[in-house]
């Protein structure tokens, strides 16, 4: 923390005394940016945790490249040891990510080439990231459909062939223009206007189906749209929010593609992958339902922009509306009800926009300090 203090206040002399003034604040009133240490420091570096058959805990993710598939995997090992957690992917990876632990490649679409994955390191959970956003699903139907539901169908199956225990996140993507929008409750109409909408509710239904019908261990939650300091924007509706942030930094300017009204529900990824890992640890018996909505907090591009103002008063963002995106969102939750997860998981969320505008703004100046450096 004091490294970055530091760092901050290097960046702060260089940009003039008015961000010298507002890095400040930023510092003073901060919490803890090593939240994940903080959030987890209970966990020892290896655990063993019965699976239903008494091995230990040995974990894939498949399209772990993506903007949570590592943070999650920092977790994992930090909760079942650095060589039980197996990140997986269709593309090389940056060279740290070998450095953290097992990495190898795996294509969903290849049925066999994943069960022998399984099979070869005695997997017992799976956790399925891969897939195609909301608005490159739009532009690119066929290979989201073929991702998205065809590679689903692999993971239901070599799941179910050998008893494993499998995640697969939903999106408020999975609600439509004719559900209920504040808040979304948990069961009403689902009509979604997009491929990646139709397919997660495809896989909620099928997973559900599975696990009723073969008793298939399957976990879902539908996430907000997630942010996280040090992911690039994958081509969904809600990137414009990771954006904002890199851009009020970069170039005190930005040009956002929804309107500024455009209220969606959000969670910083501290959040997101710890609700994760407490969905994975509850025993199956204990669960009264197999997909779960899950909040933390709900915002506007303008309701961010001032929060960040806060910080950075000289920040500008004008609106240049793309209508593939805006009517992406015109169909989404503008919150999500999630009290079946309170009550029956005790999820609870930590970080507000508040918290998070510092954490972020914060994690991202130390980013650049540390990408200078080097």
């Amino acid at each position: 923390m004091m490294l970055l203090v530091q760092m901050m206040r290097g960046t702060a002399m260089h940009a003039g005394s008015r961000w010298s003034r507002s890095v400040e604040r930023l510092i003073s009133s901060g919490r803890d940016i090593n939240s994940s240490a903080h959030h987890f420091s209970g966990f020892g570096e290896a655990c063993t945790l019965s699976c239903g058959h008494g091995d230990q805990t040995k974990v894939l993710i498949t399209g772990g490249l993506g903007q949570l598939g590592i943070g999650l995997a920092k977790l994992l090992r930090r909760r079942f040891g650095k060589n039980n957690v197996i990140l997986s992917d269709i593309r090389k990876p940056p060279s740290h990510v070998y450095d953290d632990g097992p990495f190898i490649f795996s294509d969903i679409l290849d049925f066999k080439n994943l069960r022998e994955i399984v099979v070869n390191n005695n997997i017992s959970w799976l956790i399925h990231y891969s897939a195609v956003l909301s608005a490159v699903g739009e532009n690119n139907i066929a290979l989201a459909k073929e991702v998205n539901i065809t590679g689903f169908h692999n993971i239901l199956d070599v799941a179910t062939e050998h008893g494993l225990r499998v995640f697969v996140p939903s999106t408020i993507g999975a609600f439509g223009p004719s559900s209920p929008r504040d808040p979304t409750p948990e069961l009403c109409v689902q009509r979604p206007q997009t491929i990646y909408g139709v397919s997660k509710v495809h896989a909620e239904l099928m997973g559900e189906y599975y696990h009723h019908r073969y008793g298939l261990d399957f976990r879902c939650l539908r996430y907000p749209g997630i942010l996280s300091a040090d992911s690039q924007p994958g081509g969904g509706t809600t990137d414009y929010a990771v954006q904002l942030f890199h851009a009020a930094l970069k170039t005190g300017h930005f040009e956002c593609y929804l309107r500024g009204d455009t209220q969606l529900p959000m969670m910083y990824i501290d959040d997101c992958v710890r609700a994760t890992l407490e969905f994975l640890e509850v025993p199956t018996d204990s669960l009264p339902s197999r997909t779960y909505n899950i909040n933390a907090m709900a915002f506007t591009p303008q309701e961010l922009t001032q929060e960040i103002q806060k910080v950075l008063p000289d920040l500008k963002v004008t609106y240049n509306v793309d209508p593939l995106r805006q009517a992406i969102a015109d169909g989404w939750p503008k919150a999500l009800e999630d009290s079946s997860a309170r009550r029956d998981w005790g999820w609870k969320h930590e970080y507000n926009l508040p918290e998070l505008v510092q954490t972020m703004l914060a994690l991202i100046t130390q980013g650049k300090q540390m990408a200078e450096a080097c």
